[in-house]
């Protein structure tokens, strides 16, 4: 109701935004990600929830051409390391094996059907990737290993929080972490201009085409959701819902406060 209210097509900030704001903060990731697709190997993404990852990475498979590269998504992560690999074969068309060892053979097999017979390359993006098993760390690097180590074969990004990037680093992950080709952190955007390029680029987009939220407004917003784009998108839907019985065509500050409080 209040997308109709406002004249949106869509949530602002929301997560049917079909290109997501970029002022050069995304040229690393977007660079970094075409590396790997280029030359097959390992990434390491993060950034605080609600930064911006996912929709990120979704905009830039979305323009990858589906005879070239196979996406294959997965954001399951808190289960046995078994888990993470039966969910892969299913993704990759597999009837997943009990066996581990088995299970190994079965995904490399395809991988090696995919890119030598197909000419395909597998795009594996592992999300919320801080709540895999520890033992998932430990062992993946032999998953990765492919004709003796001679060739890579699938391109893997793991993403997830900051304290990832930090887990990796410890001793017993040396292995994996000596694979990694890439790493990208996303920040959050708390300068005034650039949040404020946000929003209006967010309302913009949406399909507004009036002034919803003031100078002071801007900045309740910004530090309330302390630059996190999601978060900031949740306080502006909230008040616009605030808004609708009350016949306003803009946001007032007290509107914001109270979706703050709302949200809280």
């Amino acid at each position: 109701m209040y997308l109709q209210h406002f004249g949106l097509r869509h949530p602002p900030l929301g997560k049917d935004v079909p290109e997501p704001w970029d002022d050069g903060a995304l040229e690393q990731l977007t660079q970094r990600f075409n590396w790997l697709l280029q030359s097959p190997g390992l990434g390491l993404l993060t950034g605080e929830p609600g930064v911006g990852k996912t929709a990120a990475l979704r905009s830039l498979t979305r323009a990858l051409n589906p005879h070239r590269h196979l996406v294959l998504y997965q954001a399951e992560t808190d289960f046995g390391r078994v888990d993470i690999y039966r969910g892969l074969a299913r993704a990759l068309g597999l009837e997943p094996s009990y066996r581990r060892a088995q299970l190994w053979r079965d995904i490399k097999l395809r991988v090696h059907e995919l890119v030598d017979t197909k000419q395909v390359t597998p795009l594996w993006i592992i999300d919320e990737a801080q709540n895999l098993p520890a033992e998932f760390f430990r062992d993946f690097p032999a998953f990765l290993n492919f004709a003796f180590d001679s060739r890579d074969l699938i391109t893997v990004w793991l993403v997830g929080h900051p304290l990832l990037a930090q887990m990796l680093e410890r001793a017993p992950y040396a292995a994996l972490y000596s694979r990694l080709q890439a790493r990208v952190q996303l920040k959050p955007v708390v300068e005034r201009e650039r949040f404020t390029a946000l929003i209006e680029h967010a309302l913009k987009s949406a399909g507004c085409q009036h002034t919803l939220v003031s100078t002071s407004g801007m900045e309740i917003l910004r530090q309330a959701s302390k630059g996190l784009p999601r978060q900031a998108g949740r306080i502006l839907c909230t008040a616009m819902r605030l808004a609708v019985p009350k016949a306003l065509n803009h946001l007032p500050d007290e509107i914001l406060q109270l979706a703050i409080g709302e949200l809280q």
